[in-house]
């Protein structure tokens, strides 16, 4: 892709507003705790003392709004005790250029390291250094930088006391995760019908997952029906694959499809009415119709083998599924249910789960995560490390930014390093993206907002009143895109420094230039160090090969070794595969929209490999979805063909990464050997030859991707 048509792309996105779902009542809460900080410092201290407590206030209503699995209250407190450190650090040293300039450096290389904790984490330490850069502009004395910094400290703790006292929807997060995956769950069931193959994306099971981690806290407060259900879902998506499936099912056409459609539409309506129980707290309405087509008797008469073994257990998980979403008064610790037995069940509506196992999914404290962040900082001090690269490239932007606007007859020079440090990400579209976008909310934000103060010459608590209403006006829109929210920012900005006369000599013309040249040193900071994801796309495919491959092994290995439905290493083979999926598919996102051209994986091959390796999954699915229970007689062909599969796919993720043509020749040779004596097992041989077809599709799609070059 051009450069021009790169950044035609990225500004588009960046100017694109979505239409969400918006939150009224969480953006007014918001909103009245920054009304409370204001007007007590106001009242109190003076203006000066009343825009620090504010920045405290605004920040840590954003770290609310994140995507987070943790306590809202903590989220508000952590961001709120770090802006006030690092306002404080930044008082100490703001009247010393050299030294100031030396923690910011610091400072802003420490954000961009936070990175590697997640993006809650990077969102709010970059946050802290784009404040710490306008509070310390406000005239004080070190005397009283301890007193700004507890101020700042105390905006968050009402942030946090909010919403304690005022909550809204409770695990309203967590109900969302797991509501999606459900219904995600319904959607393929009825895709099934017309499509047996079709594919399924792991994302919203992944979030339900990660959703589901609890500290130990949130385990004692959770309510019941947020515990099993995830852990039912789990197991539903391959009975549905191998219900659907002509290869392992029933025949594309005839009686036994047309049973197996409806059973399909049945699960469909179920999982959707169990997904609106639990998104709303509500009883499941179950569907007369679908309750009736589970309860048909005639299913043995007309499906049979693994059809029919199929039909039955997903009766039995539809059932448990309902009994884990209806609300109770008690709540229960059985986070996971185990798979129903292979009887015909009707799905209840009262009552508790049948079957449970395990603890829940731990979450460490913030404290606990001290060291597991300090690990995960560690692992990215390498230098092909995208994090690190980030790090970098925003420190340097962030200082000249900050140089350039001492230097600039415009005053109030923060408006550029600001600019700098919020946009910056660890990849190109969101950072080109973000700099226009800031650009385009900075321009009509603060043209909107100097009009108003040039105009009307607002007093201090029409002018604070005013930054609240921004505020509110940032806090509804924010999900919606990033240059409306920053509409709002700027605007909230100019009014929040105007309640003492900060600023009010700085033209529109001034702060949308400084915003201007922030962002175009983000910009250009990445073009001259940047961190393409576009030649890494290769391994990422080697991972996915390699973890895919990992996983239909385990499964296989269960057909020597039977374990059950249960077996742990499938399990935990099943999200290494998840997780190497989904970085493939990100990192092939980010590589679509980069101006830089392919080496060795076209767009064309990208999109074949990712469709083999992706039925190659869904076999290893299917096996999975027919795993002999514990006790059953083992198959020492299943033994030979892990361990082919085992070294086949590892040896081609070695080949995949060094650019070379991948070759199968462990697993067709065993196919080979079962050619004069197969395997008693049909679906064994049947999915042993399906997963080479895979394979070989991957073959074919690098192999041309070569040539062309």
């Amino acid at each position: 892709m051009s450069w021009l048509r790169a950044l035609k792309q990225t500004a588009r996105s960046g100017l694109t507003v979505e239409r969400r779902r918006l939150e009224p009542v969480v953006a007014a809460r918001a909103a009245l705790g920054l009304a409370l900080v204001v007007g007590f410092s106001l009242a109190l201290f003076g203006p000066a003392v009343a825009a620090s407590s504010a920045f405290g206030a605004f920040q840590a209503a954003i770290a609310t709004f994140q995507r987070s699995w943790r306590p809202r209250p903590t989220l508000a407190l952590a961001s709120g005790a770090s802006l006030a450190l690092s306002t404080f650090f930044g008082y100490l040293t703001g009247a010393h250029g050299v030294f100031f300039l030396a923690l910011l450096l610091l400072w802003t290389f420490l954000s961009g390291l936070a990175w590697a904790a997640g993006p809650t984490a990077g969102l709010i330490a970059s946050s802290n250094v784009a404040m710490m850069l306008v509070t310390v502009t406000l005239p004080t004395s070190v005397a009283t930088a301890a007193g700004h910094a507890a101020m700042i400290f105390a905006g968050g703790v009402v942030q946090a006391a909010l919403v304690v006292v005022l909550p809204v929807r409770r695990w309203g997060a967590q109900r969302d995760a797991l509501a999606d995956a459900l219904a995600a769950e319904a959607d393929y069931a009825r895709r099934l019908r017309h499509d047996p193959v079709a594919p399924f994306d792991p994302v919203p099971l992944m979030t339900a997952r990660s959703a589901a981690a609890v500290t130990p806290g949130q385990a004692r407060r959770r309510p019941a029906e947020l515990h099993g259900a995830r852990g039912l879902a789990e197991r539903i998506r391959p009975v549905l694959a191998s219900l659907a499936d002509p290869a392992v099912g029933v025949p594309e056409e005839g009686p036994e499809r047309d049973r197996v459609r409806e059973l399909l539409a049945a699960a469909g309506a179920v999982l959707d009415a169990a997904a609106h129980a639990i998104r709303h707290g509500e009883p499941v309405a179950m569907p007369a119709p679908s309750v009736a087509a589970l309860r048909t008797p005639d299913t043995g008469a007309i499906l049979t083998g693994p059809s029919r073994r199929a039909a039955l257990r997903l009766a039995a998980l539809l059932g448990d599924v309902v009994e884990t979403a209806e609300p109770r008064t008690e709540t229960t610790q059985s986070p996971e249910a185990t798979e129903g037995a292979e009887t015909p069940q009707t799905p209840q509506t009262t009552g508790a789960p049948r079957h449970a196992t395990g603890a829940a999914l731990a979450r460490p404290t913030l404290v606990r995560m001290a060291p597991i962040v300090a690990a995960k900082v560690r692992a990215e001090l390498r230098r092909d490390s995208p994090v690190l690269r980030h790090a970098v490239r925003v420190s340097a932007a962030t200082a000249a930014g900050y140089l350039l606007g001492g230097v600039l007859p415009f005053g109030h020079g923060y408006w550029a390093p600001m600019a700098s440090v919020m946009v910056m990400r660890p990849d190109f579209s969101q950072t080109y993206a973000r700099s226009v976008a800031r650009f385009g909310g900075t321009l009509v934000g603060v043209a909107l907002a100097t009009a108003v103060v040039q105009s009307a010459h607002p007093g201090t608590y029409l002018s604070a009143g005013l930054a609240v209403v921004c505020a509110f006006g940032m806090y509804l829109l924010m999900r919606t895109g990033y240059a409306a929210g920053q509409v709002f920012v700027a605007a909230y900005v100019v009014f929040l420094l105007g309640m003492e006369g900060a600023g009010l000599t700085q033209t529109v013309r001034d702060r949308v230039t400084l915003t201007l040249l922030g962002g175009l040193l983000a910009m250009l900071a990445y073009a001259v160090y940047p961190a393409w994801e576009t030649p890494r796309l290769r391994g990422r495919l080697a991972d996915w090969l390699a973890s895919v491959g990992g996983y239909a092994a385990v499964v296989t290995a269960r057909y020597a070794d039977p374990a059950g439905t249960g077996s742990p290493d499938v399990r935990e083979a099943l999200l290494k595969t998840r997780a190497a999926r989904v970085a493939w598919q990100e990192a092939v996102d980010r590589a679509t929209h980069e101006p830089v051209r392919h080496r060795g994986l076209s767009h064309a091959a990208a999109e074949q490999a990712d469709h083999a390796l992706a039925e190659f999954g869904r076999v290893a699915m299917l096996l999975e979805a027919h795993l002999p229970e514990r006790g059953s007689p083992p198959l020492a062909a299943a033994a030979t063909l892990a361990e082919s599969l085992r070294r086949a796919t590892e040896r081609g993720a070695k080949e995949v990464r060094e650019r070379k043509e991948p070759h199968w020749d462990d697993l067709r040779e065993t196919l080979d050997a079962w050619s004069a004596d197969p395997p008693d097992h049909f679906l064994l041989h049947k999915g042993a030859v399906l997963l080479l077809e895979a394979l070989d599709e991957v073959t074919t799609a690098l192999t041309a991707s070569t040539r062309a070059r």
